[in-house]
């Protein structure tokens, strides 16, 4: 059987097991998940809360921004605190002062070290303790507890209302004043909190350990680490060592095999005809840019608010645009303009491998433009709405912030996305109809390309998949095949298969080696990448199930990361490869930054966060945002304007490229992206988690820590990195904007070129 095709049937096998099992645990997450008690009440008989509250309170908690504005179980921005954490342990305070008050007549803090800690075993006695009545839905607290939970409460109404006591906190935090406008919204706010922070502590029935497997760490209540995480995170260890030295085998034994390779003389996509359609593709780069550009200022707007609360430089910027909006801003654009760039490369790719222009195909990628353009103006301004308040709250979900981390888009604006995607599917499907009913080396690669493209706009409806009041750990559970398996699952392989098909086409590779190289690396990574999704479910309500599944398969997600630097070899190999490749010097180099950036950013820094122990600790705190930026951006950020340089390349294949700009751009992107890592990023999320070790996750999270002095230097510390790369993307902003404003003519004759090209690699040497 050839190799293709035993590598073709382990993918589907592979795919359909691990789907199969990924499924089958959504199930055990939706039958394990904490249960929405119908009351809470006192022993007293006093109802504290109804269940219509906590969800009432989810919905006013999403209208407001959601994990855009804090976070709840470690999901969400880092300025506020984590709410779960932050009500367990003030409700624990509480308890203690109370009990110190009555059994002892002194204020918690006056009491000597044993009484204390007798004081402590009592609260983890009744803290811990599932007074969870199924059968009734009622949940029953003590009347002391009860008293707590008023007083926890209190607080929350201060904090979300203009109340002058808690004006300190609210800039801190980077609230805006009245951030929710009613005091019913905010009692129920206070709801979600209680129903959030309960599932972390008590015991599911019959073990001893919590719904959230006794996340956030807060030895006060006797929340620490399990035996079962310790033991993942060993297996996970072992289970990487192993991956990367079958890949090292598997790397030495075949792929060092194949003889060299010589380039052809002159370049083989000189004579490609670009057809309308593709030509209409420029306009989505620009948009890409102009994306990219108010990304990076919506990330300075929100990085600055963690200095200054509420203002920008005296302005009360707040007022009209708050940190939990220009967060949500920040974070969808990062996927719009990377998916965006993605999606005009499949446009322009589809004719250009098949060499068909399908009829109205122009058409059709004009009108997916102004679709774009309408669900980006429009999910926006829904956004803007239901921050401020100013939209009925009936209405948020469908139109305004659902309040989830990167889909936060209203439901309509999702479904007209999905919709939109579908039709991208279509543009894409037809263009290489003809490539894929061909039959020649290349057939896997486009098969491959197909597939992908059919992944990309089926699995964003899984963002479909939950309802306005679905639990929320299942609601995080589909969240996640957005997330990972949407961006960093299917994107991936439509990304290589994009660079395969180009290298191939450029005569750099052969068509059997390099099918054999793109089979094989997706089912590396989606041997990992799939069930891999379960390392960002370990504490969201989920059994011990999800963290034995992720621990193994989300090591396995780094194996293909470890021989990178043999794969940016090769990358930059082709970029010398012969003269006149100089041409594509530029979407190489970006190329070669993206295998960097995975091996740094995805690689080192994805598994220092990615074990059940190392997470366990460091889940919300600014070592996440280190993976994140370096891997977004620095992975698929990098990627996307590699592809993007290569289709300009294409589309105007007359026009003479400054150097010095694109050098300027590669160099203050890839410089500003390390300076923002390692001056800010790295050393607060250390310092952080040497406080969460300390004195508990949330003192890491809390205004104390915050407002430290070192805290506030280091933040500043930002500046030089954000100002070296927003100067990198102006730059390459400015470069593509000169392609079509102010362009100048390239020499015609081919030996003319042949030498510019020449002395370009030689100048680059």
């Amino acid at each position: 059987m050839p190799v293709h095709r035993r590598l073709w049937i382990a993918l589907a096998v592979l795919l359909a097991s691990t789907f199969a099992v990924l499924l089958w645990m959504g199930r055990e997450i939706h039958h394990a998940a904490p249960p929405l008690p119908e009351r809470v009440v006192s022993a007293s008989g006093s109802t504290l809360y109804t269940r219509a509250d906590i969800e009432q309170g989810r919905v006013v908690w999403q209208g407001m921004g959601g994990q855009q504005l804090g976070s709840v179980w470690g999901h969400g921005a880092l300025v506020a605190p984590d709410w779960s954490a932050d009500w367990l342990h003030r409700e624990a305070m509480a308890w203690l002062e109370l009990r110190a008050r009555r059994d002892h007549a002194a204020a918690w803090g006056e009491l000597d070290r044993p009484r204390q800690e007798a004081l402590k075993a009592a609260l983890r006695d009744e803290i811990r303790a599932n007074t969870y009545d199924a059968a009734s839905g009622v949940l029953r607290v003590s009347d002391e507890r009860a008293l707590a939970i008023s007083n926890v409460a209190a607080h929350y109404l201060s904090l979300f209302s203009n109340d002058p006591a808690t004006k300190a906190l609210r800039e801190t935090y980077a609230m805006r004043e009245n951030t929710l406008a009613t005091l019913e919204q905010r009692r129920t706010l206070g709801a979600f909190f209680f129903w959030s922070a309960w599932a972390t502590v008590t015991d599911r029935p019959g073990e001893a350990i919590s719904y959230t497997s006794n996340w956030p760490y807060e030895p006060l209540v006797g929340n620490t680490p399990t035996k079962d995480q310790f033991i993942w995170t060993v297996f996970s260890v072992l289970f990487l060592i192993a991956g990367i030295a079958l890949l090292a085998w598997h790397y030495a034994v075949w792929l060092r095999r194949e003889p060299h390779l010589s380039p052809p003389a002159r370049d083989p996509l000189a004579g490609l005809v670009v057809t309308p359609s593709m030509r209409a593709t420029a306009k989505y780069f620009w948009l890409v840019c102009a994306l990219f550009l108010v990304q990076i200022l919506l990330g300075a707007t929100t990085a600055h608010y963690q200095v200054e609360g509420q203002q920008a430089y005296g302005f009360d910027l707040s007022a009209i645009l708050p940190y939990a909006l220009t967060r949500t801003w920040h974070t969808q654009l990062s996927v719009l303009w990377i998916a965006t760039a993605w999606l005009a490369t499949g446009l322009y790719i589809g004719p250009a491998v098949s060499g068909h222009e399908p009829r109205f195909q122009r058409l059709g990628v004009n009108f997916l433009f102004v679709c774009l353009l309408v669900i980006v103006v429009g999910a926006f301004a829904g956004q803007w709405l239901a921050v401020m308040q100013k939209m009925n709250p009936e209405h948020n979900f469908w139109f305004g912030h659902q309040g989830w981390e990167y889909v936060d888009l209203g439901r309509f604006w999702q479904i007209f996305l999905f919709v939109g995607l579908l039709l991208w599917l279509g543009l894409v499907g037809r263009a290489l109809w003809p490539a894929l009913r061909r039959r020649d080396d290349l057939s896997s690669i486009v098969g491959l390309l197909f597939l992908s493209t059919v992944a990309i706009a089926l699995f964003y409806g899984a963002g479909l998949m939950w309802g306005e009041h679905t639990h929320l750990s299942v609601v995080e559970y589909w969240r996640w095949w957005v997330v990972h398996l949407w961006v960093e699952g299917f994107f991936e392989v439509f990304a290589v298969a994009v660079i395969s098909f180009l290298f191939v086409k450029l005569g750099l590779v052969r068509a059997t080696s390099a099918t054999t190289n793109v089979l094989f690396a997706t089912f590396v990574f989606m041997a990992g990448g799939v069930l891999g999704t379960f390392h960002h479910l370990y504490f969201t309500g989920t059994t011990t199930a999800v963290i034995a599944l992720g621990a193994s398969f989300s090591a396995l997600e780094v194996v293909p990361l470890a021989l990178i630097g043999m794969e940016a070899y090769e990358t930059w190999s082709h970029g010398r490869a012969t003269p006149w490749m100089a041409r594509y010097r530029w979407p190489i180099v970006f190329f070669l930054a993206v295998s960097f950036w995975n091996l740094v950013g995805a690689g080192l820094f994805g598994f220092l966060i990615n074990t059940p122990m190392a997470l366990y600790y460091m889940q919300g705190l600014n070592l996440t945002p280190l993976h994140g930026h370096t891997a977004l951006f620095g992975v698929y950020g990098m990627l996307g304007i590699g592809l993007m340089l290569f289709c300009l390349r294409g589309l105007r294949p007359d026009v003479a490229w400054n150097g010095g700009l694109l050098r300027s751009a590669f160099w203050s992107l890839n410089i500003g992206l390390s300076l923002m890592a390692l001056l800010t990023l790295l050393p607060l999320g250390v310092l952080q988690l040497s406080a969460a070790l300390e004195h508990g996750y949330w003192f890491a999270r809390s205004a104390e820590f915050m407002d430290r002095p070192i805290v506030e230097m280091l933040v500043w510390m930002r500046v030089p990195g954000d100002t070296i790369f927003a100067g990198g993307a102006i730059l390459l902003g400015w470069f593509v904007l000169r392609l079509w404003l102010w362009p100048k003519r390239e020499a015609r004759s081919e030996p003319v070129r042949d030498a510019d090209a020449r002395a370009a690699v030689a100048h680059a040497d």
